[in-house]
C-alpha cells in the first residue's frame, strides 16, 4: 500500500547523497514521497524560524512515516531534530537510514554520523542493506510499528 512518506535530512551536506533515495522512491509504485522544495527551503530560511516550522508542518501534512536519512552530520541539525519530533507527536512511523556509504557527484563517501533516532527505531544502510529494493518494505515496516 502507498504510504506517504517525509524525507528528513540535512540539506546543505547532504542533499545529493538523499536525492538518490528520495529519486528511487519516485520509481517505486507503493511509496508516495514527500519534497520540500531547495527553494522553498532557502526563502523560509530568510522569514526566519516561524517559517521553517510552517514549511515543516505543511510538508508533514498528510504523511504517515517519517524517513531520517542519516548522514555525518545530521544528529546536529535543529531542524531534522525538530521534523523528529513533530512527526512523532503527530504519529508517523520513524525510521532511519545511513546514507554515508552512497557516493556524492564526485565520487566520494563520507563518514558515518550519529543516529538522532532513539534505539527504538529501525534503522538501515542504504548501500550495505540494499535500500533501493527494500525501500518500501522500510516504510512499510515503520507504519507497522507506529
Amino acid at each position: 500500500m502507498a504510504r506517504r512518506t517525509f524525507f528528513s535530512f540535512h540539506y546543505e551536506r547532504d542533499v545529493w547523497r538523499s536525492a538518490v533515495v528520495r529519486k528511487s522512491a519516485v520509481l517505486k509504485p507503493d511509496i508516495s514521497p514527500e519534497f520540500i522544495d531547495a527553494s522553498l527551503w532557502e526563502e523560509s530560511k530568510l522569514k526566519g524560524d516561524d517559517a521553517l516550522r510552517k514549511l515543516i508542518t505543511d510538508a508533514l501534512y498528510g504523511t504517515t512515516v517519517t524517513a531520517v536519512l542519516i548522514g555525518a552530520e545530521t544528529s546536529k541539525r535543529r531542524w531534522v531534530n525538530y521534523e523528529i519530533s513533530q512527526s512523532i507527536e503527530r504519529g508517523n512511523g520513524l525510521f532511519g537510514i545511513y546514507i554515508h556509504n552512497i557516493r556524492d557527484q564526485h565520487g566520494n563517501r563520507d563518514s558515518k554520523g550519529i543516529n538522532p533516532l532513539g534505539p527504538e527505531f529501525a534503522t538501515y544502510d542504504w548501500v550495505n542493506d540494499d535500500g533501493y529494493n527494500n525501500l518500501s518494505k522500510w516504510v512499510e515496516a515503520a507504519y507497522d510499528e507506529r
